[in-house]
């Protein structure tokens, strides 16, 4: 046993020279090998397991190895596993007409990860504007936002330290403070009709979850319609986490344009957008925007897709379940740090703030003791669970937990 278990930490450093020697990292990494996942659990090549509250970064709400989910991508890659869309697929228009249904969008455009929808979205959005004779080109976006990391998602990220390396980015990027509406009304006045859209993530979950005011999402869809303004729910985080529906459906506010990610497809890549009629027949064939990729609408990653959504729909009391699960972990962590932390929670999506103070915007989420969340994180790491290694970054629970 004591040889063999040599044998795979040797092959666990394998692994990771091999990434450091040629791989080009997103993020540092922790030495820590996954090897597969089952349920909620993630194991390294040892077998020892990891209980994971990170869910790939949102977009496994599932778990790992779900039967179903496995068979049916099996099955599509036996019989094709790319083909150019120049041609009609058995896959991909079943996916569309579920999205559809369940969002209520005209029609959808699939992509290839959230942060190329945000991109076929903002072309979409300013198009829409130019077609109108407005003139409009500005957008509106939120302080402390993430919304992705090509250009046009970077211009709207408000995140100083994602936009200046690339500057000069995308001009007419205007950011107001998340949960202040008076912060947009204000942006809105000054631009005198010059903002197409104002973009948002409905629950902030980049400076951990921060839930928003009573009335803050219903003064967003007053002002843009005060404004004639589009209104972008970016719900790559929160689609199909809070709700079937997403956020959308769970506050009841009907944005013009819906943005979503990884979580469609189980964690394959696979992205959307869509919206109203009018909006989305800006996209060609039918309108003068050209948004396309080889790879948006894949079968495979349409497959991913329709076996999400079947999963969810055909369990109406999951929703419910996370939600209590999600709850019961939340109580759990306040009466443990009582005085000393602040935990949000909302659906399946929760935050562990170091601080005293109630979080209820970036300001306070920045009075977080980040010494001590990283601690926590390599203490609860070391004890064989995971959870987001950031402050400033949400927890998953999925169907699995």
């Amino acid at each position: 046993k004591g040889r063999q278990r040599k044998k795979v930490i040797l092959m666990a450093n394998q692994y990771m020279q091999e990434e450091d020697d040629a791989i080009l990292k997103t993020y540092n990494r922790y030495p820590v090998v996954l090897d597969h996942g089952d349920g909620a659990y993630l194991y390294d090549p040892e077998g020892k397991k990891y209980l994971d509250f990170s869910a790939g970064y949102a977009v496994s709400s599932l778990g790992y190895n779900n039967k179903e989910f496995n068979d049916a991508l099996k099955a599509q890659i036996d019989k094709m596993i790319h083909t150019s869309n120049l041609y009609y697929n058995t896959t991909c228009g079943k996916a569309g007409e579920d999205l559809k249904k369940i969002t209520g969008m005209y029609k959808v455009f699939f992509t290839n990860s959230g942060g190329e929808a945000i991109e076929g979205a903002i072309k979409t959005a300013r198009k829409y504007a130019y077609t109108k004779k407005t003139g409009r080109y500005e957008f509106i976006a939120m302080e402390n936002s993430f919304h992705g990391r090509s250009m046009g998602a970077v211009a709207l990220t408000g995140h100083k330290e994602y936009r200046e390396p690339f500057e000069p980015v995308m001009p007419g990027v205007h950011f107001a403070i998340y949960n202040d509406l008076d912060s947009v009304k204000a942006l809105l006045e000054q631009a005198k009709g010059q903002v197409a859209a104002v973009i948002v993530e409905p629950v902030a979950a980049n400076m951990g979850v921060v839930a928003p005011k009573k009335g803050f999402l219903e003064g967003l869809r007053t002002l843009c319609d005060q404004h004639g303004t589009l209104l972008i729910f970016d719900e790559v985080i929160t689609g199909f986490r809070l709700s079937l529906g997403g956020a959308q459906q769970y506050y009841n506010i009907k944005p013009d344009i819906t943005t979503l990610g990884k979580i469609v497809g189980g964690g394959m890549p696979i992205g959307a957008y869509g919206g109203r009629r009018e909006i989305m027949q800006m996209i060609s064939p039918d309108g003068p925007v050209y948004q396309a990729g080889t790879s948006s609408g894949n079968p495979v990653a349409t497959t991913a897709g329709i076996e999400t959504l079947n999963i969810l729909k055909n369990d109406p009391q999951i929703y419910e379940r996370l939600e209590q699960k999600t709850r019961k972990l939340a109580d759990a962590a306040r009466e443990a740090g009582k005085g000393h932390i602040c935990v949000n929670q909302i659906g399946s999506l929760m935050s562990v703030f170091f601080t005293d103070q109630k979080v209820r915007d970036f300001e306070s989420a920045v009075t977080s003791n980040t010494e001590q969340y990283a601690d926590y994180f390599g203490y609860l790491l070391d004890r064989g669970i995971y959870i987001a290694p950031s402050q400033f970054e949400t927890m998953f629970i999925s169907n699995a937990h």
